[in-house]
């Protein structure tokens, strides 16, 4: 995958494109710290091995990603029977990661809510940076809908 030629994420970036997202907060899964949307499960860091848990569309979607770049992706005995991959921070963009962040907030928030950050007209559909989502959490801020 093609990023912004910046490889890896610091602690700090991670947060921050994790919670530009709306309806995102930090919360814990099975006693680790990780983001949730809506109370459910959205990514979290994997101190074991420096790696983001990134759930994904289907099995298939994940054995693609782990074919197409190994030196990223990656997935452990506990994932196999999963559709999720593991990602290695130190070598993820953040380009990449918001866009792999974005699709899964889609399936996670609430239909409401992605109608309302599509209707915005802040994000254009094509653009993966933060800096959009980080906007569109923004204006949500200011109308009452977020925190």
């Amino acid at each position: 995958m093609k990023g912004s030629g910046k490889k890896g994420v610091s602690n700090a970036e991670l947060h921050r494109i994790a919670l530009s997202f709306p309806a995102t907060s930090e919360g814990t899964s099975y006693g680790k710290p990780a983001f949730l949307v809506a109370g459910k499960f959205f990514t979290r860091l994997r101190s074991e091995d420096d790696s983001l848990v990134l759930v994904v569309g289907s099995i298939d979607e994940r054995d693609m990603l782990l074919e197409s770049d190994p030196a990223l992706f990656h997935i452990t005995d506990h994932y196999r029977n999963y559709p999720a991959v593991l990602a290695r921070r130190s070598i993820i963009d953040a380009a990449t990661l918001t866009g792999m962040l974005e699709r899964r907030w889609r399936v996670l928030a609430p239909k409401r809510l992605v109608k309302e950050y599509d209707g915005s007209g802040i994000r254009e559909k094509s653009d993966c940076a933060s800096s959009g989502a980080r906007r569109a959490r923004a204006t949500f801020s200011r109308k009452g809908r977020r925190k």
